[in-house]
């Protein structure tokens, strides 16, 4: 089973705490989420993270597709980074780092998801041309989002980058 990894970085004008107060939200997700994706919070997202929190929510990430996932938060430094790993969903691995690191003027959000597709060399194929443009789609609905809610850096490239292995 091949295993995908997925970095994003994206600089916003704010302060780590800033946006670690936005982050640290579960019930936020659904805010920086396409609509199109259905997301629905079902539990879990009524207080700020937590390590050993279970987050429950639906999602369609294609149409006439929905599932529940099942999130843990594994790992919180407060104001720095978290990690979620999906308990149930429709990954074989999904093990989501976010990071927040200050620079000068705001910070810079790198997320770092190392996930693995099911039904072995049908999901393999799939990824081009399914899963992979939907991850596009969903980083860069969250880029935007993220933009018109604390503005963009002049001079930060956003990345998005797919690696496998």
């Amino acid at each position: 089973m091949k295993l995908y990894q997925l970095r994003s970085k994206q600089a916003l004008p704010i302060t780590q705490k800033e946006a670690w107060e936005f982050l640290s939200q579960p019930k936020n997700l659904k805010e920086i989420t396409p609509e199109h994706m259905g997301f629905h919070i079902l539990s879990g997202a009524d207080k700020p993270m937590f390590p050993g929190q279970i987050i429950q929510y639906k999602v369609s990430p294609f149409p006439g597709f929905t599932t529940k996932w099942v999130s843990e938060i594994t790992h919180v430094d407060h104001g720095h980074y978290f990690v979620d790993v999906q308990l149930f969903g429709p990954y074989a691995l999904w093990h989501h780092k976010h990071f927040i690191n200050p620079i000068e003027g705001g910070v810079i959000m790198e997320d770092i998801i190392d996930y693995k597709i099911p039904l072995g060399i049908l999901g393999q194929m799939a990824h081009p041309l399914l899963v992979k443009n939907q991850l596009k789609q969903i980083f860069k609905f969250r880029e935007q989002k993220l933009t018109s809610l604390f503005g963009s850096m002049e001079n930060m490239p956003n990345e998005l980058i797919f690696d496998s292995f």
